[in-house]
């Protein structure tokens, strides 16, 4: 059946005959020339739909009243029903679950897993597994469970729950659990059904009961998902847990020492094992470069990563985030059940819902309390009327039932005014039931106690139903306090940079190129070797004709005979220029021209010339730092040429486009060009930034301005710790989390210290500049009682000491000039001790004046817009025009 027949009403469907589908065919078609649709009705129909609707409501999706699944629910349900507060063997919670669940025991087994390994509603006990390494639970009946306090307190209250009849009839079971805590955002949940999804990242439990509260007064307030393996994530995308947002999250990785990284935190949705593996991979497919991996996770991750000799730790850090599960990307899909149908919400939304619900269930439970007490209240209070008054007696005479019931009500009618209600049949009978030995030893005293008592109780919680708010506010700040120690985030959450693939990836291929015949690749080893690059990177190759082209590594590719120059391309480069003179068309005249190549349009051939036939390059280099040569030209012998050579300086052009004509040099035949004296760069020291925001270095002026610097220039970096190292500024470069000094490093300026020594007891001052710009040194003792109290880069800092009170005595602020307490030592040096006196505090104040002395430079400036352009004569001499 055609597609368009298919859609035709007037065709008839398909019939269900002896179970199987007969097709209506309504006119012959060539083989495979159409797609056919076949429909289903009958049985097929409806089953699929009835399963659709089991699977999405019955099993994969959780509701949002109490944030369980069906097999999660009646697993909790059974628990409390087998709670005696001692530990259960798992398998006999699994037995007894499956007098509801119309599954086998493995799937509740497994469900039973997962809820103790969230560590909130099941205190477990044995080999429950491992979510760092992913290895598997023992089986169940080797390990034993119970419900943790916390669930008791916030999943059960029978007499606000609504029941149902289990699958087979013969048991009850809750339709949902009357949960007060917004539990499917603290647990997170995972499903897939039939035609849709669902994906919650589990939140902290301390934001979130901060979240309710908020919510509660009014407040705004906003979610970001915590994750039980910790690591850190970057939030920005989240979109509030809604289709199309993302989560990315990135392991914890620092630098051991110089040849060993260590993973102490790994991504969400990935164990130590997947990480070991992604990262083997990796290795194999030349991304990255590791000598070996040792894998030590116990209680806590760690995994150790050693690097072969000279390899960058901080490049081999990028790698591991770009090219195995380091960083991970989780696109979470909040979808619940609500009304027996599937809602798509945020997380907000969804955490206000279950705040209310809260409030709902906690305004149920008191009325039902209150309900109680006055119940209670009632009968106490006939009670005491009943005795006090000796209504008893009344009944001695009386024969029939009838007549006792009557003498009571008679009996009690002159002192019920009081009560809050009419007295029933049911309280006279309540009243009969009373035995003589509690008549005998009824205490008037003892019984008004304890009616007042319960006034007490009714009066209060009459106040927490008239003040329900504050009472639920009360109830999330109980929680927190009773549950919350120990719960604190796991997942630190930062901004993350993009890692550019191509800067990081491991350069394990080489590249080779055939300059006459036009071939380049990685499989040419006969030809000239060019250098190394790896299988991700972009080549560019210039022509002798003029002509450039920029392509991806392949084993091999012809791109256009006589290649002059070939290499790696690195796009938004501003530092590489080209220096480039070209003969326009085949006797034309001569330019010159200076350009960078930013970016362009893959294996698309370029003109550097003006596109004339037969136009040459007859000069041409790379400069990666921007460096400008000068050149000799040497003309050909001319009768009208009185000067037949001369030099050009690449330095006294602007660096324009690389579509730009550029300079005349000459109009006359050029016999050879020679290269008279190498150039120094012609571009301004770099400008770089840090931001904080993801502890990186860039060049694009976000965060703070470090300063500019040359290719000699290095950073300054202080640790917390009493570390201090010099590096060289590049942009791949990681920084400690305890960093508290980066600067541009000035090698005669001195660094003061004060620091508390932990052996001797003692504040001391140390100066000192770092002479060794390749070492990483401490420079205060190594004791573990050691601390870095202040440090300054500036070059007379002054300190401000305050001691701590003495046998009720103030000792009066010590005021320190550094320069002057203490000469500049090396940096192992122990330094001055500050005081033998117990000191409280001390404080950095605002620093002397100091006039540094800075090398004035040489700077040439360029008025780009105004700039006319240099010609050469023939006689080598240069004019404007």
């Amino acid at each position: 059946m055609s597609t368009e027949d298919n859609l035709n009403e007037d065709i008839q469907p398909n019939n269900l005959e002896n179970g199987e589908f007969v097709e209506d065919h309504t006119e012959l078609q060539e083989e495979e020339e159409k797609e056919t649709i076949t429909k289903v009705t009958g049985m097929y129909k409806e089953w699929f739909l009835d399963y659709a609707s089991y699977v999405i409501l019955e099993r994969a999706v959780p509701a949002i009243e109490d944030g369980f699944k069906p097999v999660q629910r009646r697993i909790m349900h059974s628990m409390k029903e087998l709670d005696d507060g001692r530990y259960n063997k798992v398998a006999n919670v699994v037995g007894h679950t499956m007098q509801y669940h119309p599954h086998g025991d493995a799937s509740i087994g497994d469900a039973m897993v997962q809820l103790g390994q969230k560590e909130l509603l099941i205190d477990m006990q044995g080999n429950w597994g491992n979510i760092l390494t992913g290895d598997g639970a023992a089986a169940s009946r080797y390990i034993e469970a119970r419900l943790s306090k916390f669930a008791l307190e916030v999943l059960y209250s029978p007499k606000i729950t609504e029941w149902q009849l289990s699958y087979d009839g013969r048991r009850n079971e809750p339709v949902n659990l009357p949960v007060k805590f917004p539990l499917l955002l603290a647990q997170g949940a995972e499903g897939i059904a039939v035609g849709l999804s669902t994906k919650v990242l589990p939140h902290n439990f301390i934001e979130l009961i901060d979240a309710s509260v908020k919510i509660l007064k009014g407040k705004p307030f906003t979610l970001y998902p915590d994750f039980p393996t910790e690591g850190i994530a970057d939030v920005s995308n989240y979109n509030d847990g809604l289709r199309g947002g993302r989560v990315r999250v990135r392991a914890r990785i620092s630098q051991l020492d110089k040849n060993t990284l260590v993973i102490t935190q790994i991504p969400f949705s990935t164990t130590t094992t997947s990480l070991i593996d992604s990262i083997l991979k990796a290795n194999e497919k030349g991304k990255l470069k590791i000598r070996k991996i040792e894998d030590n996770t116990a209680a806590n991750v760690e995994i150790l990563i050693h690097l072969p000799p000279g390899t960058s730790p901080d490049k081999t850090i990028d790698a591991l985030y770009a090219f195995t599960g380091c960083e991970t990307s989780i696109a979470p899909l909040a979808c619940i059940i609500q009304d027996n149908k599937p809602l798509f919400i945020g997380v907000s939304d969804m955490l206000k819902r279950s705040t209310h619900q809260t409030v709902d269930l906690l305004k149920q439970e008191l009325e039902i309390e209150l309900g109680e007490l006055e119940e209670r209240w009632h009968f106490l209070s006939l009670e005491r009327i009943f005795i006090e008054n000796r209504i008893y007696r009344a009944i001695e005479e009386e024969e029939t039932w009838e007549g006792v019931l009557s003498s009571i009500d008679e009996g009690l009618k002159p002192f019920v005014v009081h009560l809050k209600r009419a007295v029933t049949q049911e309280d006279i009978i309540r009243l009969t039931e009373i035995r003589i030995k509690r008549i005998s030893r009824f205490d008037i005293d003892k019984a008004n106690q304890q009616i007042e008592s319960l006034e007490g109780e009714i009066e209060q919680v009459k106040y927490n139903l008239a003040h329900l708010i504050d009472f639920a506010i009360k109830y999330f700040t109980n929680l927190k306090e009773k549950y919350g120690k120990g719960r604190e985030r796991k997942t630190e959450l930062r901004s993350f940079d993009t890692i550019e693939a191509t800067k990081v990836v491991l350069r394990n291929t080489k590249l080779y190129v055939n300059r006459q015949e036009g071939f380049f690749g990685t499989s040419l080893r006969k030809d000239e070797y060019v250098c190394d690059c790896s299988d991700i990177d972009d080549i560019i190759v210039f022509l002798r004709d003029g002509s450039m082209v920029i392509s991806k590594v392949e084993e091999k590719r012809f791109v256009g005979k006589d290649i002059i120059h070939i290499d790696v391309f690195a796009k938004n480069d501003k530092r590489t220029i080209y220096n480039l003179i070209y003969r326009d068309g085949k006797s034309g005249p001569t330019y010159i021209k200076r350009f960078n190549v930013m970016s362009i349009t893959r294996d698309k051939v370029y003109d550097l010339t003006q596109g004339n036939t037969g136009s040459q390059i007859l000069y041409f280099s790379a400069n990666p730092n921007g460096e400008a040569e000068v050149v000799t030209i040497l003309l050909r012998q001319l009768s009208n040429v009185k000067k037949l050579k001369f030099d050009v300086d690449f330095a006294d052009l602007l660096i324009k486009g690389r579509i730009a004509k550029g300079n005349l040099v000459t109009k006359y035949a050029i016999k050879k060009i020679e290269l008279k004296e190498k150039g120094i760069s012609t571009l301004r020291p770099r400008k770089i930034w840090y931001d904080d925001t993801v502890r990186r270095l860039n060049v694009e002026g976000r965060g703070d301005l470090l300063g500019e610097f040359k290719p000699e220039d290095r950073l300054l970096i202080i640790t917390q710790s009493g570390r201090v190292k010099t590096v060289v500024p590049e942009l791949t470069t990681h920084f400690d989390e305890d960093m508290i000094v980066l600067e541009k490093w000035k090698p005669t300026k001195p660094i003061s210290a004060i620091y508390y020594d932990g052996e001797k007891a003692r504040y001391y001052v140390k100066r000192f500049v770092v002479e060794n710009e390749n070492r990483d040194d401490v420079f205060i003792s190594e004791h573990e009682n050691s601390k870095l109290e202040l440090i300054s880069t500036d070059y007379r800092p002054v300190v401000e000491v305050v001691f701590a009170k003495v046998k009720g005595v103030q000792k009066e602020n010590l005021v320190l000039d550094l320069e002057q307490f203490i000469t500049i030592k090396g940096i192992k040096a122990l330094g001055n001790q500050l005081t033998a006196d117990k000191v409280k505090q001390i404080d950095h104040l605002e620093s002397l004046p100091y006039e540094e002395v800075v090398e004035e430079e040489e700077v040439i400036t360029y008025d780009v817009e105004n700039l006319p352009d240099i010609t050469i004569d023939e006689d080598g001499q240069s004019s404007l025009f």
